[in-house]
């Protein structure tokens, strides 16, 4: 399947999941990565505030910085690239670029990245033994992930079933090393 329908097909088996369903994902999902020693120890996360259907990152954004990790949010530049802010509480987070929200702190700029101890980023589905992800088709996170160092986790989270076989490669996506979902954490490089 190419990735404009696989794409579209994802993003309708999202849009069906039922919001307590939603709302248990992200529980587990959170729960799963702080039990993680790698993810404890982590001073400087990147993240991403989650919209729409995808896996709510917001109680996991607060629970990191609850204990003590700084953590990057991304910033939409109007090239579609990432720069990063730090968040410092719920309070400090106002709507962006297409209404998503953003940290208010000063931008550290695209590199920033590459200072990250672990990155969580999203996606609509990883390939269970090559790593890649498939995004929403913008290439911000491809461009993101290319500045992150080779020993650097990268998770992605997703809901069930989207951790899949055979996700079209092309020279420009870039793979996670880790996959998330309600049914637990795999790893895929």
């Amino acid at each position: 399947m190419d990735k404009l329908n696989l794409r579209r097909k994802l993003m309708e088996q999202r849009a069906a999941l039922p919001e307590q369903k939603r709302r248990e994902n992200a529980r587990r999902i959170r729960e799963t990565l702080l039990d993680q020693p790698w993810v404890q120890m982590a001073g400087l996360v990147a993240c991403y505030w989650s919209i729409g259907d995808e896996p709510d990152t917001h109680g996991l954004v607060f629970a990191l910085w609850k204990h003590g990790a700084t953590v990057m949010l991304p910033v939409l530049r109007d090239d579609n690239d990432l720069d990063w802010a730090v968040y410092d509480g719920p309070d400090t987070l106002a709507p962006g670029r297409f209404g998503i929200m953003e940290p208010v702190d000063a931008r550290r700029g695209v590199e920033a990245i590459r200072t990250a101890a672990l990155v969580i980023v999203p996606a609509l589905a990883v390939d269970r033994t090559t790593g890649v992800r498939l995004g929403r088709g913008g290439g911000s996170y491809d461009r993101a992930l290319a500045r992150v160092g080779p020993n650097v986790p990268t998770v992605a989270l997703l809901h069930d079933g989207e951790l899949i076989d055979g996700i079209p490669a092309e020279p420009h996506d870039r793979r996670v090393r880790w996959a998330l979902h309600p049914g637990g954490l795999v790893k895929t490089d």
